[in-house]
């Protein structure tokens, strides 16, 4: 695949954000989230993950690795503050917790899985 579609999409973005300043903590946020995403597996966990919160087992089957690979995984993902936890008595369920990181996972979708 080429990268006509990014192409497009980004042809959309509102030409007044040009001169628009970035403060250096969101960039170095993004940077973060890029990297920890660079990885396929930990893409794929977040793919599954979309805007719900999913319990470790469901992750587990969806993505087709074992458990301690999954999990080790979700570790980098919470340490790089992409994902939060809550417990349900003994089912823990991860979710998506930055809004941008989800939308970014979304515009990701559209592009490369349509």
């Amino acid at each position: 695949m080429d990268c006509t579609h990014l192409n497009l999409s980004l042809t959309r973005m509102d030409t007044d954000k040009k001169n628009q300043h970035y403060e250096d903590a969101d960039i170095a946020q993004a940077a973060r989230c890029l990297k920890a995403m660079s990885h396929p597996l930990r893409l794929k966990i977040l793919c599954v993950l979309g805007n719900k919160a999913v319990h470790v087992q469901d992750i587990v089957e969806q993505v087709g690795t074992s458990q301690s690979n999954i999990s080790q995984h979700l570790s980098i993902l919470k340490e790089k503050k992409i994902l939060s936890f809550k417990k349900e008595a003994n089912r823990v369920y991860y979710y998506i917790d930055d809004k941008r990181m989800s939308q970014l996972i979304e515009m990701m979708r559209e592009i490369f899985c349509s």
